[in-house]
């Protein structure tokens, strides 16, 4: 099963908590036991777990980005925009997360963040549920 979520994107760099509804879709396909893959198919928006709990924590994440690739600098690229493509780099285009008992194995604190970095855009995430 393979579904797709959209995401609107409000700044030029956020992250976005989409782990409810990858939770609601691993819950929709009835698997027990298998893996959910999390892909963005964009090259300046990536897909990152980490804590949740604290807004703080995304907020150093995207503050020391912004700080160590910061958008105007000496890039080649003619679009202006090679803080982002090297951002998504750094945080990679997917994630895997396994699934047993039908949930989702994140940690106590984990979540998953859609990573927006040459917002705002209307962004797309693929998600595909396998197993058993």
């Amino acid at each position: 099963m393979t579904k797709t979520i959209n995401v609107k994107t409000r700044s030029r760099t956020e992250f976005i908590d989409i782990t409810s509804e990858v939770k609601r879709m691993v819950s929709e396909s009835g698997i027990k036991s298998g893996v959910c893959y999390v892909y963005v198919p964009h090259t300046t928006a990536g897909v990152t777990i980490n804590e949740g709990a604290d807004p703080a924590v995304v907020k150093d994440i995207l503050s020391t980005l912004n700080e160590l690739i910061p958008n105007k600098n000496s890039y080649l690229h003619m679009e202006g925009n090679s803080d982002a493509h090297i951002k998504t780099s750094l945080m990679g285009p997917s994630q895997a997360i396994i699934i047993e008992e039908g949930k989702l194995q994140l940690g106590t604190w984990q979540a998953i963040f859609f990573c927006e970095f040459d917002g705002a855009r209307s962004r797309k995430v693929m998600i595909k549920v396998m197993g058993n």
